[in-house]
């Protein structure tokens, strides 16, 4: 049996050191790793994938650490039922500007939840990727939903506005506020509140909380309070986005919170939205894959000097980047933007 075989053996039998190692295998995007997932992968598609989003300082780290807490204190009607869910937390960090790793803030607020065989924690560096994500994070998702994990939280970043990408990744997407941080003006901007499947202003013992409430709410009621049609043929009621009020220090509210996203699930379950953002998460990974491994290709077959000689003439500004990539990809010649700019000179001059 293959190495790869073996590991994907160990991850089924449920021996987390494995899981752990499979996890390092794709974040460092080994073969190994890649073929072991690919053996996994007729077990996955059964796992809920919530994202977790929201402004740096929101308290989205200690709000996932309380959410892991209540899904784990019972159990949950269509989440395993027999017993509390399993549940695994993909906490993606900012990358360490010196070692290039996690800086696992997230770790040092999920303390609590150590000794739970029923949680696993994993964080990943960001990397530089954009959107709040790593590169790797689906795949990592991936192989705790094959490992049997049947909630999985996902928690971004904290890059504000830019950080959509966690909707094409997750069935809910959960978008956190917090009182006092100017986050009540970056709710009425689009981006970031148009992703919202449920929105939760944390750290509601503050003063402002109300206020912060109140503007999300007339957010919402001027874009209809509606988080999209039911389905593609949009015959179902559209899901009417709740507000939610949290103290994840104290755990208020996170029963209600926990309530809210199973009934977003059974939403999602009944509408037939389930299946098309299950084939969205995998559209979303599976072009990315074939972005990556396009560029890799066409990086390999260029000759020797070509791109850094194309590069050196964007960066002189003789070209535009779309005229470069035009030429490069051989869609013809592209304009020589500094000669039209000497001829316009030179024009003017006489």
């Amino acid at each position: 049996m293959s190495d790869h075989a073996v590991l994907a053996q160990a991850v089924r039998a449920g021996q987390r050191l494995a899981l752990a190692r499979l996890l390092s295998l794709i974040e460092n995007e080994q073969p190994q790793g890649e073929a072991a997932l690919g053996e996994l992968y007729p077990l996955t598609g059964r796992a809920y994938m919530v994202g977790v989003t929201g402004a740096p300082g929101t308290g989205k780290s200690s709000l996932v650490n309380e959410l892991a807490k209540t899904l784990r204190a019972k159990t949950y009607p269509g989440l395993h039922g027999s017993r509390p869910p399993a549940v695994a937390i993909v906490a993606v960090d900012p990358t360490s500007p010196f070692s290039g790793g996690a800086i696992l803030g997230d770790r040092i607020r999920m303390r609590d939840l150590a000794g739970d065989a029923g949680v696993f924690v994993r964080s990943m560096a960001s990397r530089g990727s954009l959107g709040g994500l790593a590169h790797t994070t689906s795949s990592v998702a991936d192989a705790l939903d094959a490992a049997g994990f049947e909630v999985i939280l996902i928690e971004t970043v904290g890059a504000g506005q830019a950080e959509v990408d966690i909707a094409r990744h997750a069935h809910t997407t959960l978008v956190i506020q917090s009182p006092g941080m100017g986050d009540d003006i970056q709710a009425l901007k689009a981006g970031i509140l148009e992703i919202a499947d449920l929105l939760v202003v944390n750290k509601a013992d503050l003063p402002g909380a109300e206020n912060a409430v109140r503007v999300l709410r007339a957010a919402l009621d001027l874009a209809g309070n509606a988080g999209g049609p039911a389905a593609s043929g949009g015959t179902e009621a559209r899901w009417q986005v709740p507000i939610l009020q949290t103290v994840a220090t104290t755990g208020q509210g996170v029963e209600q919170l926990v309530e809210a996203l199973l009934r977003h699930r059974e939403y999602l379950q009944a509408s037939g939205l389930w299946r098309e953002r299950g084939q969205q998460r995998v559209a979303a990974a599976l072009d990315a894959r074939l972005r990556d491994r396009l560029a890799e290709r066409w990086h390999a077959a260029q000759p020797d000097g070509c791109y850094p000689e194309m590069l050196a003439r964007v960066v002189r500004r003789e070209l535009s980047p779309a005229a470069a990539v035009q030429e490069m990809l051989g869609d013809g010649p592209a304009p020589d933007s500094a000669a039209r700019l000497r001829a316009a000179q030179a024009g003017v001059r006489r």
